[in-house]
C-alpha cells in the first residue's frame, strides 16, 4: 500500500514567514484593492468605537474603554477573516525578508502600496460618514466625541507618539500571530479581540486608524454647520489645532515609524531571531550525533 505524503507541520514563525511572503507576491493591483478594503474596515471599526463610547456619562472610565476596544476589534476581524491587506500586519513581511524569500525592494514596494490603499479606504469611509451626517447623532455629542478623540491624538510629543505606535503594533501583530495557530474562523476572530481591546483601551496609536479618526475630526471642525457648534455651546476655534499639517508631522509620521518598529522589528524579527538560533542549535546537535555514529 502506498502511504499518503506527510505534510510537514510548520511552527508559528514559519507560518508567519509564509504569511509575509504571501503579502508581497500578490499582484500590485490585487494588493492595492485589498488594502482599500482594509482601510475601510478599520474606519468602520472606529465608527463602532465612537458609537459605544458616546454618552457614557459617569460610567467607569476603564469599562467604557474596554467596551470601545472590544467594538474596535471588529476591524481586525474583518481584515483577517475577509483577507484584506492592512499595513500594520503587512510589516510582518520582515520575516520573509530575513529568510531571503523576498528582496528589500519588494517588501518596501508592498508596504507603500498597502499604506496608500489603506489611506484611500479610510478617506472613502470618511466621505461617507460625513455625507451621512453621523456627527449630528445624540444631539451632536457623537461629533464632539470624535473631535475630542482626534484632538487628543495631536497632543502627544513626537517620542510619545512613536512609542505608543510601537506598543500598538506589538499587540496587533501578536494577535495576528495567534491566528496562525487555528484554521477555525470563530477561533481566529476570538483570539483577536483581547489584543485589540487592550491597545485601544490603553490609548496606543494605530497609524491606519488615525488616517480615519484625525481627518474625521478635521472634517467636522471645518465643515460642520455652525448650528452644530452652537447646540453644544462650542466654537469652531476651540479645535483650530486640528489641521492636516499637525496630523501628518505630530502623529502620522511618528506613529507609522512606531508601528513598523513594534510589529516588523520587535515581534517579527524578534521571533525570527529566536527561532533561527534554536534551529541552528538543533542543526549542530544533529550534526554532532551524525558524526558520533559515523565514528563508531
Amino acid at each position: 500500500m502506498t502511504g499518503q505524503p506527510v505534510t510537514p507541520v510548520l511552527n508559528l514563525c514559519q507560518q508567519a514567514e509564509l504569511y509575509g511572503h504571501s503579502k508581497v507576491i500578490k499582484s500590485p493591483w490585487q494588493s492595492f484593492g485589498l488594502a482599500i478594503f482594509a482601510g475601510a474596515f478599520i474606519a468602520l471599526a472606529f465608527v463602532f468605537y465612537i458609537n459605544v463610547t458616546t454618552g457614557a456619562g459617569d460610567a467607569p472610565w476603564g469599562m467604557v474603554r474596554l467596551v470601545g476596544g472590544l467594538a474596535f476589534s471588529l476591524g481586525l476581524m474583518l481584515v483577517v477573516i475577509c483577507g484584506a491587506e492592512l499595513f500594520t500586519s503587512t510589516v510582518l513581511s520582515t520575516l520573509a525578508r530575513a529568510r531571503g524569500m523576498i528582496t528589500t525592494r519588494q517588501m518596501l514596494a508592498c508596504w507603500a502600496r498597502v499604506y496608500v490603499g489603506n489611506l484611500i479606504g479610510a478617506l472613502i469611509m470618511l466621505t461617507l460618514i460625513m455625507t451621512a451626517g453621523m456627527h449630528q447623532l445624540d444631539g451632536g455629542n457623537w461629533g464632539l466625541n470624535a473631535l475630542n478623540i482626534a484632538q487628543h491624538k495631536l497632543h502627544h510629543n513626537w517620542l510619545q507618539a512613536m512609542v505608543l505606535g510601537v506598543l500598538c503594533n506589538m499587540l496587533v501583530c501578536l494577535g495576528v500571530w495567534m491566528t496562525f495557530a487555528s484554521k477555525e474562523v470563530m477561533t481566529r476572530a476570538m483570539v483577536l479581540m483581547l489584543p485589540v481591546a487592550m491597545f485601544v483601551s490603553s490609548g496606543f496609536e494605530h497609524s491606519i486608524a488615525n488616517m480615519f479618526m484625525v481627518p474625521l475630526g478635521i472634517a467636522i471642525s471645518q465643515f460642520a454647520d455652525p448650528g452644530f457648534f452652537a447646540a453644544l455651546d462650542l466654537s469652531r476655534e476651540q479645535f483650530s489645532d486640528l489641521t492636516i499639517t499637525n496630523f501628518v508631522f505630530n502623529n502620522l509620521i511618528p506613529v507609522t515609524l512606531g508601528n513598523i518598529l513594534g510589529g516588523g522589528v520587535i515581534v517579527g524579527l524578534g521571533y525570527w531571531l529566536i527561532e533561527n538560533k534554536a534551529g541552528d542549535k538543533e542543526a549542530v546537535q544533529t550534526q554532532r550525533s551524525s558524526n558520533t555514529v559515523s565514528h563508531r
